[in-house]
């Protein structure tokens, strides 16, 4: 919550000063915000107050409410024209008084960060770099979705058709079920993004994406590489309602927003995991990768060393390929990008790997991702955890073990878990004819001794009538 006028009307003073410095232009700093047609605004309103009713109220007699998010509990407004800078600073500090309203920020602008330059796997790096081809062949076959929140993906790319969701997405830049670029010359970000996750895999086509996850194509940035915070949000919420286990990010500028700070809150509080483009100036991440709901990623040259332009900072939590990365462009063609933009997609295609075959959390899911990535050599501002690692995610193994040991006296049990499971001899367990799997349950009986189980995913459910002592990987949950 903005908790003084001052502030906002510092922050206000920042974002839109900004939007003139670039205008909208995809240089390589891509980080900055770029000016849209006119002054918009959006009024986040309690969840007790009429919306629009009250950010009418607020407002000047002139502004005018266009749009309204529910679920994120802000209304978008445009200003009357030709209102000044200092003019709209005094309407921002005086609606932010009013009862009812939580924040009046700008409906600031976001790029694409991508530096784009100019059927082949033996062209393409970045599946090589972080083991792709070894977490293939133990990946599972649960359905996964990744929600590429960008500029439209071509959804009849011969490597991308078979990968899109039957609900293929939703364009937020024109507000219809159309996700597709609305220019097919000038509008290639999301299509490259998409392919770097997700394309056909073993198809005699073009790449192969790092995951077959399933693609929604969720269009929130124009064919200029810039998009408003509301129709990112709204595009965020969209993917999360509409069943993403992951959401990618490869856009960022506008600072802080309580808007976008409310999607991903929300996106995460829905089981969605959110990965974003760190940022290609050099400097600190950009928002949306500095919230802390969002993986931030750096980038990498083919090299292995940190690429020039990408951002660093504490925020850095994972890093990976993002400089000459091969991948699919709009009609039906291939070529190389480069950006932070780039990386974003390779951990979201390893996220979705890894869920492929467990069903996790998106906090567990977050913090394998960690554990597993391969220390390279940078700094932690450089390289966060480290470069996201594949194989070493998904395992060859079954990554937990539960031991249940008797204590003398007959103990029976039964438990679930939400990935795999097969009998251990982990913990001195031992496999006998008491014990039965189906699935992903078990049950059995100790007295003395024990048994062991090695499992993916999480214990969804266990019961044990008498005494006996559960551990899982080694600690006591009983």
């Amino acid at each position: 919550m903005v908790e003084s006028s001052s502030f906002v009307r510092r922050d206000f003073l920042k974002v839109t000063f900004g939007f003139g410095l670039l205008g909208g232009t995809g240089t390589a700093s891509g980080a900055e915000p770029s000016s849209g047609e006119r002054t918009e605004v959006l009024v986040g309103v309690t969840a007790s107050a009429s919306g629009r009713r009250t950010a009418k109220r607020a407002l000047p007699s002139g502004a005018r409410t266009v749009g309204e998010n529910p679920s994120l509990g802000y209304v978008r407004a445009v200003l009357p024209k030709r209102s000044s800078r200092a003019e709209q600073v005094r309407v921002v500090e005086r609606a932010s008084a009013q009862a009812g309203i939580e924040y009046v920020e700008p409906n600031a602008t976001y790029q694409s960060l991508s530096v784009p330059n100019d059927p082949r796997f033996g062209d393409q790096h970045a599946p090589a770099m972080v083991n792709a081809a070894e977490a293939w062949d133990t990946a599972g076959d649960r359905d996964v979705t990744i929600a590429v929140v960008d500029q439209g993906i071509a959804l009849d790319h011969p490597d991308l058709r078979t990968a899109i969701a039957a609900d293929a997405g939703r364009d937020f830049v024109d507000d219809d079920d159309d996700p597709s670029p609305d220019s097919l010359t000038t509008e290639g970000h999301g299509t490259h993004v998409a392919g770097i996750a997700a394309a056909e895999t073993d198809n005699d086509t073009g790449i192969a994406g790092i995951s077959d996850a399933r693609l929604l194509s969720v269009r929130a940035l124009s064919e200029e590489q810039w998009g408003y915070t509301a129709d990112i949000a709204d595009g965020i919420q969209w993917a999360a309602d509409n069943g993403a286990d992951v959401i990618n990010l490869s856009l960022g500028g506008g600072g802080y927003s309580e808007t976008m700070h409310a999607a991903v809150e929300y996106a995460t509080q829905k089981g969605a995991l959110l990965v974003a483009a760190a940022g290609n100036n050099g400097g600190s991440p950009k928002y949306p990768a500095a919230y802390d709901e969002c993986i931030a990623v750096s980038a990498l040259d083919p090299d292995g060393s940190l690429a020039s332009y990408s951002s660093t900072g504490s925020a850095i939590e994972l890093c990976a390929p993002g400089t000459n990365v091969l991948s699919t462009r709009p009609n039906d063609g291939y070529g190389r990008g480069s950006g932070t933009s780039m990386a974003a997609p390779v951990v979201s295609g390893v996220a979705a790997l890894v869920l492929s075959r467990e069903d996790l959390s998106n906090e567990a899911l977050r913090s394998r991702l960690a554990d597993t990535a391969a220390d390279i050599g940078l700094s932690s501002n450089e390289q966060g955890a480290g470069r996201v690692d594949a194989g070493a995610a998904i395992g060859g193994a079954l990554p937990h073990t539960l031991t249940i040991e008797g204590t003398g006296s007959r103990a029976t049990y039964e438990f679930s878990v939400s990935g795999d499971l097969e009998k251990s001899t982990a913990n001195g367990g031992s496999i006998n004819g008491n014990d039965e799997i189906s699935g992903s349950s078990a049950s059995g009986e100790v007295g003395i001794g024990a048994d062991s189980y090695a499992f993916s995913g999480e214990i969804v459910g266990m019961t044990v009538d008498g005494d006996a002592a559960v551990s899982r990987n080694g600690k006591r949950i009983d």
